[in-house]
């Protein structure tokens, strides 16, 4: 094989892969930096007004000092805000929320990559709950069986809007959203019970708590020193659990199944073009059904890592909203541009600026700051194409034009120009 042949086979698509990959994410940290100074801009109106109110007259550069101090500085810092971080607390707050927040993004970024938009991941998210707590409370199943079937209910619930999808073909945007209303409505109601449940303690008008009816269930901890002490402090008392990184390992799994397996090729190619793909023999039905039965375990999983870690119980009487997790999951997937290992980064950074948004002093600065940061973040993804496109002609493309000359000429072939080599590089 000459060079040339060479590197138009092996070299030519991995550098263009390469920069892609690049532009992708300066596209993201161009979304993530514009969407923090609307925050901070949003911090410094809400932070005059509520002063004003208070009558309390302070000068432009007092002003900014607040905001930095009692606001912004927390939403940067998230769960290592120092104030808030005593024995690990806000660090372990932002691990614990995390866990979920990968699942329910891999769950949307999951169907995005088949062609489908699951918006129900509210609702599997809370069938995985339930079964996840009923494993628990009732059967005293081991975690990592409660965990199986918090999957299982996920998988459950979202395969049903897959096969109305595959065999009637009704949106699964229609179908999922029904169903994530059918999914909270009718688990309060098992749970609940007219205060009879077996599940639902009458005292606390919550579920009874996973760590004292069954220890087994709860997921296992981890502590890291940190000169020689306990950095989440008291063992067994303030540690994370593992779910995380569960949850990383299930991201790499997808990301394996997706880009080096025929199955994650088949349900790719049904989702790029479902006709196309029949055409070629591909089962496209088949494959609707277990792309929306897959994202569906996937956001059951991450109800289960979260239920399961001890730190929150569900109570039917007050849970009249869909779990947020389920909904920020489609931040998440938006985010990482629907790239599981992208998942991990984006659930990790929507995690740390809500756990820091809660650090802020509330008598001047609302919380819901951070999901103003979140929400604006995600607004800017829908012009992440444009982004990408931008970015790679200003930043990435006067790179790789050298770059690509460089390769090229150990070739012993030179291009024309460097018009010549950007519209190849565009081609």
């Amino acid at each position: 094989m000459n060079g040339k042949n060479f590197y138009s086979k092996h070299l030519a698509p991995r550098l263009n892969d390469a920069a892609t990959g690049v532009s992708s994410v300066m596209a993201s940290l161009v979304c993530i930096v514009i969407g923090l100074v609307v925050g901070y801009l949003a911090l410094l109106l809400l932070g005059w007004v509520t002063l004003s109110q208070e009558g309390t007259q302070v000068s432009f550069a007092e002003l900014r000092q607040i905001t930095w101090e009692k606001g912004f500085q927390a939403i940067l810092h998230g769960g290592f805000f120092k104030s808030a971080n005593t024995m690990g607390m806000g660090v372990r707050t932002e691990i614990l929320q995390a866990a979920p927040l990968v699942m329910t993004g891999l769950s949307v970024a999951f169907a995005f990559k088949t062609g489908l938009f699951n918006i129900g991941a509210a609702g599997q998210y809370t069938v995985g709950a339930y079964f996840a707590l009923y494993s628990a409370l009732i059967l005293k199943q081991p975690w990592w069986v409660c965990l199986i079937a918090a999957a299982l209910g996920g998988a459950i619930w979202g395969a049903i809007p897959g096969i109305f999808k595959a065999f009637l073909n009704v949106n699964e945007v229609i179908t999922a959203i029904m169903f994530n209303w059918i999914g909270l409505y009718g688990v309060n109601t098992l749970i609940y019970q007219a205060g009879t449940g077996p599940m639902f303690n009458l005292k606390t008008t919550k579920t009874f708590t996973v760590k004292q009816t069954s220890p087994e269930s709860l997921i296992p901890s981890f502590n890291v020193q940190v000169d020689g002490k306990d950095y989440f402090g008291r063992a067994g008392l303030f540690e994370p659990t593992i779910g995380i990184f569960i949850a990383i390992g299930v991201a790499l799994l997808i990301w394996f199944v997706l880009n080096k397996t025929t199955f994650g090729y088949e349900l790719k190619a049904c989702g790029h073009n479902k006709h196309a793909a029949k055409y070629a023999g591909i089962n496209d039905k088949k494959n609707i059904v277990l792309s929306m039965t897959i994202a569906g375990a996937l956001a059951g999983l991450g109800a289960g890592l979260f239920y399961l870690s001890g730190t929150k119980e569900w109570e039917p009487l007050v849970s009249t909203a869909l779990p947020a997790t389920g909904f920020n999951g489609i931040s998440v997937a938006l985010l990482a541009s629907s790239d599981p290992i992208g998942c991990i980064f984006s659930a990790l950074f929507i995690s740390h600026i809500t756990t820091g948004g809660s650090f802020m002093s509330a008598k001047i600065f609302p919380s819901e700051v951070a999901d103003i940061i979140s929400g604006v973040v995600i607004y800017l993804c829908a012009f992440s194409l444009l982004f990408k496109g931008s970015i790679r002609k200003l930043f990435v493309g006067a790179t790789w034009v050298k770059l690509y000359k460089k390769v090229r000429g150990l070739f012993g072939k030179k291009p024309a120009s460097a018009a010549d080599t950007g519209k190849e590089e565009d081609a």
